[in-house]
């Protein structure tokens, strides 16, 4: 290689500290030594990074360029060393956690101030899936741990599931529409004059699932369970919505909830995670989300 990180920490002193001088100062090293770094790089590379002006010595534009872009390969290999240190130590770099759009963020949000304090300099990335995309979050490995998705329809080699919540779903529509002016409970015939929002399943490989749906309803599909709740507050149209996600909604009277005799039943969300994946930061998550599901569901019973 033509150019070293070493190299570029020299370019990158010189312009910080002004001066060939005050770069050899600050690491440590003689300034012939830096002068010939920088000479010899020049001639590596075919062109000139600094000219003379006068005493002083004034960069190019071609060695600014390679200034800017050598710096970033700087940071990278910092980052590269960091993460090396954090998988030696048993934290991941990173760790990707795709949650369904049926659970609420809210819950996990707490998890993740409570993460932050262990200072493990891991990077977390979370990213929103629906039914069946959640599926594929964790098959393809994008997903370390997937909160509150589906079963598969058959199983995925190296993921295990396991329930954590059960979600309950109300047929509502907003405060105004005529359906809370009918005879309650009322049919599928009343319901089939309007439209049905529902969310696009976000998979790419796996069966595309639908649920809560009438035959003969034209139906309006949206990104997101809040396109989803906005869409029906504003009499959009109307469908079945997880009772834990519209409480405001329902307080505040924009939602109404409408009795119907064809409820849904209730829909069982898993975490799922890849075994292989025995990070700190992994069996963290994990272990708390496990024990939160159990609290949880012993207050179900009690």
């Amino acid at each position: 290689m033509k150019l070293t990180l070493e190299a570029l920490e020299v370019l990158d002193a010189i312009d910080k500290k002004g001066s060939f001088a005050g770069a050899a100062n600050a690491l440590f090293r003689v300034p012939s030594t830096v002068t010939y770094m920088v000479q010899k790089l020049e001639q590596d590379l075919g062109f000139t990074i600094f000219r003379r002006e006068g005493r002083r010595s004034v960069i190019t534009p071609a060695g600014q360029v390679l200034l800017e872009q050598g710096r970033n390969l700087l940071l990278d290999a910092q980052r590269i060393v960091e993460s090396a240190h954090q998988v030696n130590s048993g934290w991941e770099s990173r760790l990707n956690i795709a949650v369904d759009t049926l659970w609420n963020l809210t819950d996990f949000y707490p998890l993740l101030i409570e993460f932050q304090q262990l200072n493990s300099g891991v990077e977390i990335n979370i990213t929103e899936e629906v039914m069946g995309g959640s599926i594929d979050a964790i098959a393809a490995g994008h997903a370390d741990i997937v909160i509150g998705g589906p079963l598969p329809v058959s199983n995925i080699v190296g993921v295990k599931f396991k329930e954590i919540k059960s979600t309950h779903w109300q047929f509502v529509v907003a405060s105004n529409h005529p359906l809370t002016k009918m005879k309650q409970p009322i049919n599928e015939a009343d319901i089939n004059a309007y439209a049905s929002i529902i969310i696009k399943d976000s998979s790419k490989n796996s069966p595309i699932l639908s649920h809560r749906l009438f035959d003969n309803q034209n139906k309006i599909r949206v990104a997101t369970m809040e396109q989803k709740i906005t869409a029906i507050v504003q009499g959009v149209g109307v469908g079945f919505l997880p009772s834990n996600k519209i409480q405001q909604h329902l307080a505040s009277e924009e939602l109404v909830v409408v009795k119907i005799n064809k409820p849904a039943p209730a829909t069982k969300q898993y975490c799922s995670w890849r075994i292989n994946n025995k990070g700190k930061a992994m069996r963290w998550f994990l272990n708390k989300i496990l024990a939160q599901a159990e609290i949880n569901a012993s207050e179900e019973t009690a």
